[in-house]
């Protein structure tokens, strides 16, 4: 396992839980009020964080796969290439793409607390956000990985990112064999947002034409 470290540290980003407790305890008034329908936040929530966000940098990763010139920009200046498709960087963080291959594979962690690239993946998991994940994504992360039903070769190098308020990290998957005929939308169709952050890999049955 290779583990990437980055300077500055997280110390800016790790704040105390109030304002977790405040959005809290507004959340409860205004359900409370009637104001807002908890299973509406609920369908909004979940529509951000498996649906809306990681659609983006779903349609980033398939235009890398029939668009060998579109890849070597991403690769090469991912903020200005991600920005070609409509998807901007909203607080000055930089972008980070890492690819995966046959012989290597990376994983996305925010080991202090959960930075996250939300312009192309929308809002983090919470098991993204967790203790356990942010501690074990760097102790053991074949382990990890095999909790999400991915189970690496032991051959296969395995790099955990760490990311930072200043860098947030992208996995590029690897495109599944069978697919050379397909569409670039069917393509992005298979793209999950766990595989841009490197826990699971992408699969011809995991949608588009399965």
């Amino acid at each position: 396992m290779h583990t990437q470290d980055h300077e500055p540290d997280h110390d800016h980003q790790v704040v105390p839980p109030d304002p977790a407790l405040r959005t809290k305890a507004l959340e409860s008034l205004l359900v409370e009020k009637g104001i807002v329908d908890p299973k509406a936040l609920d369908a909004l929530v979940d529509a951000y964080e498996n649906k809306i966000g990681p659609r983006n940098g779903a349609r980033v990763v398939a235009r890398t796969w029939v668009d060998a010139a579109y890849r070597k920009r991403l690769l090469a200046v991912p903020g200005a290439a991600i920005a070609e498709l409509g998807y901007e960087e909203t607080q000055g963080e930089h972008m980070v793409v890492v690819e995966n291959t046959a012989k290597v594979h990376n994983l996305v962690v925010c080991t202090l607390c959960s930075c996250y690239p939300w312009p192309v993946l929308g809002l983090p998991p919470v098991w993204y956000k967790s203790a356990p994940y942010r501690s074990r994504a760097v102790i053991d992360p074949r382990g990890v990985m095999r909790e999400f039903g991915l189970e690496l070769a032991e051959d296969v190098e395995v790099r955990v990112w760490d990311s930072t308020a200043e860098i947030r990290y992208l996995v590029l998957p690897e495109r599944p064999a069978g697919t050379e005929t397909w569409t670039e939308e069917e393509l992005a169709a298979l793209v999950s947002r766990d595989s841009m952050i490197g826990v699971v890999k992408v699969s011809a049955t995991s949608g588009g034409k399965a």
